[in-house]
């Protein structure tokens, strides 16, 4: 049986001088903050981040041992640098950068006027361009490590006609090939790796009413029965983020919905 993981406060007794250091954009909640703590539960110093939910983004780091919270939205190549330089700043290294930021309106897909060019802007700026912008910036500081880990936040919906929208799940598809190519690009100083959740529950699904009817689906018809947890999210990136063998790969957690 595998141990449960420290609390934050219980791996601050292991946070060292020399501890590696994880980025988590997007982290002042839901996955990206089940990801910081489970990071920061590993004894891992980390950035957390948020485009607009300072607040929030405070709270989450000062619960965590040696954290600090930097605001930035990633779609602006200025800032994406400036997060970047705020970490290597503040710690003077980087090992892991989580890319989690990113946004989604639901459109229903049959609804092509309503994915406007201005909405398809807004998402591929975000979730992509971001994504890519905040990996530039930080290869270096990865690389001088000599171990450095990628991991880009995805979903099912980047492989299957699935997701909120089609400007939506097209954003994830192209994570998903940036992933691969990155990872072949960047070798082997650094790995990139990805991870797909299905449907998750955070506080963007909580309470809508597109979402009542896709987890009822998933409760009834999926292998494991339930509805992912950003927790489920957070231990695969944790896995991946230290899988020393393994690059290039886009891993599924969503219950077995793939299977169906």
């Amino acid at each position: 049986m595998t141990a449960a993981p420290d609390t934050p406060a219980a791996a601050a007794t292991r946070i060292t001088p020399d501890a590696r250091v994880a980025l988590v954009t997007g982290s002042s909640s839901g996955i990206g903050e089940a990801v910081a703590l489970r990071l920061a539960a590993e004894g891992i110093r980390v950035v957390v981040n948020s485009a607009r939910s300072v607040e929030a983004g405070e709270k989450v780091a000062a619960a965590l041992p040696d954290a600090i919270y930097v605001q930035a939205d990633v779609s602006d190549e200025a800032q994406a640098r400036h997060l970047v330089d705020s970490a290597i700043a503040h710690y003077g290294r980087l090992d892991i950068l989580v890319n989690n930021a990113g946004v989604s309106r639901p459109v229903p897909h049959a609804d092509l006027a309503a994915a406007t060019p201005e909405l398809w802007r807004e998402i591929l700026g975000l979730n992509v361009i971001g994504t890519w912008q905040t990996t530039v910036a930080a290869m270096p500081h990865l690389a001088r490590t000599g171990g450095g880990s990628v991991v880009n936040i995805s979903s099912i919906a980047g492989s299957r006609p699935a997701g909120s929208s089609i400007p939506y799940a097209v954003s994830k598809a192209a994570i998903e090939h940036m992933t691969r190519l990155l990872a072949n690009a960047v070798g082997p100083e650094v790995r990139v790796n990805a991870v797909a959740p299905g449907l998750v529950e955070t506080p963007w699904t909580q309470g809508k009413d597109f979402f009542v009817p896709i987890a009822q689906k998933v409760r009834e018809s999926t292998p494991l029965r339930r509805v992912g947890r950003p927790e489920d999210v957070a231990e695969a990136v944790l896995g991946l983020a230290d899988a020393a063998y393994t690059t290039g790969q886009v891993l599924l957690v969503d219950g077995g919905a793939h299977l169906i």
